[in-house]
């Protein structure tokens, strides 16, 4: 573990806002899409400044192939008699309970987690996220790029197994801590954000989503069919953009509608209800946007700052849904 060399980072007092601990997680899993699973999870606890509390491990037995073995090294024989998630959903939330999440592409370990614990029919008890590639931003850090290696190197932190869930938590949490010491000494604004269990979520095969680009992973392999799963491409919307939603309104089919940040309906599903209304589900906000929903308005992402920018109306989760239920048909339809 590295020596404490940050405290003269930070002279003023500790931010009394920052939160009471955190939870540095790695999850090495199947694949990256939505019917991926964990295989193995690792968790520091960390106190209110860095300092690591305790540390966890487990394999899990994934009841399925394990994908990409050449990264993660973990074979169906080593995971044939790996306790499956829901015997170790319980242990797993005593460890998250009460911190904020931190993960390097936070989005990416929470879904997963999220998703797991959707299908042991529970919960995991986290309400916040932090992903250390936006402090490393917030920061302003000279890295050449933000892979976790590159992030390690900074700090001086020597990384023994790469892709192995414990050994990434632990580089994960020594070069946490001086990026918090930092934030604190400078009185910068964590970059948090708030985590959406899921109420609704389904298991189809699909491509991987838009944290595929998690660095040193490669995208879902369907083990003994030889081939990587296609783009999952929706349909062209029929309808012209009627313009921007007006807030206490009715949405009109046409509309492009984004989204940003966890939803508690699974993404794909709640996509699917927009697409079957008659919206044009967009992947980015422009000025033809017509609504943004998120359940995080105040975050930091780029979606929510060029909504801002734009004047794009924003409405949460629950409105949307709401309002999918009386959607205006286009001028000249049905």
């Amino acid at each position: 573990m590295l020596e404490d060399r940050t405290a003269a980072a930070s002279p003023t007092p500790w931010p009394a806002a920052y939160p009471e601990g955190y939870a540095v997680v790695d999850v090495e899993t199947t694949g990256l899409a939505r019917d991926d699973r964990i295989i193995s999870a690792a968790v520091y606890q960390l106190d209110a400044q860095g300092q690591v509390e305790d540390q966890w491990y487990t394999l899990v037995n994934p009841q399925r192939d394990p994908g990409p073995v050449w990264i993660h090294g973990l074979t169906s024989e080593v995971l044939a008699d790996a306790p499956l998630f829901q015997d170790i959903a319980g242990e797993f939330a005593k460890r998250l309970d009460g911190r904020v999440l931190v993960a390097h592409n936070a989005a990416f370990d929470w879904s997963m987690i999220a998703r797991e614990y959707a299908r042991a029919g529970t919960t995991a008890p986290v309400r916040q996220r932090l992903c250390t590639i936006a402090l490393s931003k917030e920061l302003k850090l000279p890295l050449p790029n933000h892979k976790l290696e590159s992030l390690a190197a900074h700090y001086g932190v020597v990384q023994q197994r790469a892709h192995h869930a414990l050994d990434d938590a632990r580089v994960l949490a020594e070069a946490f801590r001086p990026s918090l010491h930092l934030a604190a000494g400078a009185g910068l604004r964590l970059p948090l954000l708030a985590c959406q269990p899921l109420t609704e979520w389904s298991d189809g095969p699909t491509a991987a989503p838009a944290y595929s680009a998690r660095v040193g992973y490669q995208p879902s392999y369907r083990g003994g069919t030889g081939t990587w799963r296609a783009s999952r491409k929706r349909p062209a919307c029929p309808y012209p953009n009627p313009g921007r939603y007006a807030p206490g309104g009715q949405l009109k089919q046409g509309m492009r509608v984004a989204f940003s940040g966890d939803t508690s309906i699974d993404r794909e599903l709640l996509e699917d209800r927009a697409v079957e209304a008659g919206l044009h589900v967009a992947t980015s906000i422009s000025r033809l946007t017509s609504v943004l929903v998120t359940n995080d308005p105040g975050s930091p992402t780029s979606k929510v700052v060029k909504a801002r920018s734009f004047g794009t109306p924003v409405i949460d989760e629950a409105a949307f849904v709401q309002l999918l239920s009386h959607v205006t048909p286009a001028e000249g339809g049905a």
